[in-house]
């Protein structure tokens, strides 16, 4: 198999697993298991933890020490086996803790997999997206199988587990770290001279331009998380009507998105016009699809509005990930690629997290939640997002030359 292929394969497996539970793990929440929005937001904001302290540990452990596929093969078969426990869990608490270390074992692959990818790329500004694309995939797949699961369980009883999305995560993660052992051997750098390699990313936050562009792209994942945390909720609210068997079929239309955009659109318009052209188009998409939802109707033109999905993520965060292998010095590409994750999934994803979820339960009276309102928030501060990015970023300054 050529190298291309097997990490393509890794993307869709790694996608797989967290596309399976992420998108519609809120409503699961929400209406099977009856918790609070205060409490699934934290439940949300439990991976961008994760992110934090995970990413420096996985990150630290590719550069220097362990190859990074044999390291993401144990993390994702311990975390399969975690999810396949979860799926019985029922109680808040009981939740709060398998998603702790679940997520504190999943979150290093997420840096792992886009620095593998890198390394064994010959031009990964033009290849990364189509290699990436496949990811995308892969989360499109996990939604339609849990709707054919789902769907199968209403006339086989034995299909009808409770924790089904996290049953199938778990059964991707095995799968996945099983075939980790043949991707292409990936073993730490040996020219970095000094010993902790997130310490020298850090020393990348002293570049004013870098310093610009990583406190943007932290407000902008902030505001990211009022589409994972709320979008699921409110498309099965009696306001939309999407019934909660398909909604994660539904929610698939912003990957299908997804797809056209980073596998036609981005290999195209990121060398031609750059990073921050790209970044601004991105970030304006944001604004755009945060109105839809406060207009709130018609119906159609909410789900269709998920499309735009493509544009806010591919050209502002799949950009950002190729922005700073760009120039992040090679002996610590692995580190830079988890100091920008701890930032975009990691702190800004944590206080997004549980922002949507205490604004939810701000507009919210009984049963009934004024969406109007709480989408009218992200909507006002994605626009802002935007107005600092075309400002202040100024791409041109590279903090380090890329080393061979």
């Amino acid at each position: 198999m050529s190298i291309k292929f097997r990490l393509g394969i890794m993307m869709f497996l790694e996608y797989a697993i967290w596309g399976a539970w992420a998108p519609i793990l809120t409503d699961y929440l929400q209406n099977t298991l009856h918790f609070s929005g205060l409490q699934y937001g934290f439940i949300m904001s439990i991976l961008p933890i994760a992110m934090i302290i995970a990413p420096l540990i996985g990150g630290q452990l590719a550069d220097r020490w362990f190859a990074s596929e044999r390291v993401i093969a144990l993390l994702q078969i311990v975390g399969g086996a975690i999810l396949l426990l979860g799926a019985a869990v029922q109680s808040y608490s009981a939740m709060v803790w398998i998603m702790l270390v679940y997520c504190i074992i999943y979150a290093p692959t997420l840096a792992l997999t886009n620095s593998i990818a890198f390394m064994n790329l010959k031009n990964s500004e033009k290849d990364f997206g189509k290699i990436r694309v496949w990811g995308t995939i892969g989360w499109i797949a996990a939604g339609w199988s849990l709707v054919g699961w789902r769907s199968l369980a209403k006339t086989v009883p034995a299909f009808a587990i409770r924790g089904d999305l996290l049953f199938l995560a778990g059964i991707f993660s095995v799968i996945m770290g099983i075939l980790s052992f043949t991707l292409p051997h990936t073993p730490p750098k040996k020219e970095g001279t000094k010993p902790w390699a997130f310490l020298e990313a850090l020393k990348m936050l002293k570049d004013k331009d870098f310093l610009i562009f990583t406190v943007i792209s932290f407000i902008v994942a902030t505001e990211l998380q009022f589409y994972y945390v709320l979008t699921a909720p409110f498309l099965t609210s009696p306001k939309i009507g999407v019934a909660g068997a398909s909604v994660s079929g539904v929610m698939t239309i912003a990957q299908v998105a997804e797809i056209f955009v980073m596998a036609l659109l981005l290999p195209k318009f990121l060398p031609k016009n750059g990073i921050k052209k790209t970044m601004i188009l991105g970030v304006l998409a944001w604004p755009l699809r945060y109105i839809i939802f406060v207009i709130g109707g018609p119906a159609w033109l909410v789900i269709a509005s998920l499309s735009l999905h493509g544009f806010c993520y591919v050209f502002f965060f799949t950009a950002a990930f190729i922005y700073v292998d760009m120039i992040a010095p090679a002996d610590i590409r692995a580190s830079a690629q988890s100091l920008i994750a701890v930032v975009i999934l990691g702190i800004g994803s944590f206080l997004g997290s549980n922002f949507a979820g205490w604004i939810r339960d701000l507009f919210t009276s009984g049963e009934t939640t004024n969406y109007r309102n709480v989408f009218l928030v992200p909507a006002i501060l994605t626009f802002l997002c935007a107005v600092l990015f075309v400002v202040l970023f100024k791409e041109k300054t590279a903090v380090a030359a890329p080393q061979a």
